[in-house]
């Protein structure tokens, strides 16, 4: 358990010390899903290690969810005077994402 734990954490906080060490605008957190994934494919890292942890993660991912949703409530004022760009955004990005993995899809076929 501490070792699965300890890899999942490890590449977290890897992540987020590279984003704040060179200044990205990518989260940290991405950056050390990155580099985890990296890892588990080129075999660093081996699956069985970190498995239930991460299950256990996605099972509770609805309480790991809550701070999100109570940040939104607590911007509300500042979501509605932009909401426009916001829905724009989101439009976007939901048919990008849409477009892209439709041609993923296509090509791995």
């Amino acid at each position: 358990m501490y070792r699965g734990l300890a890899i999942i954490f490890g590449f977290f906080f890897l992540g987020e010390f590279i984003s704040n060490a060179a200044d990205l605008m990518i989260p940290g957190s991405v950056i050390g899903m990155i580099l985890l994934t990296i890892a588990l494919f080129s075999g660093v890292v081996n699956p069985e290690w970190c498995e239930r942890e991460a299950e256990f993660f996605v099972r509770h991912m609805s309480v790991l969810f809550i701070p999100p949703g109570a940040g939104i409530v607590m911007y509300l004022s500042l979501i509605k005077t932009e909401l426009l760009p916001i829905s724009a955004a989101l439009f976007i990005s939901f048919f990008a994402t849409l477009l892209v993995t439709g041609k993923v899809v296509e090509v791995l076929r």
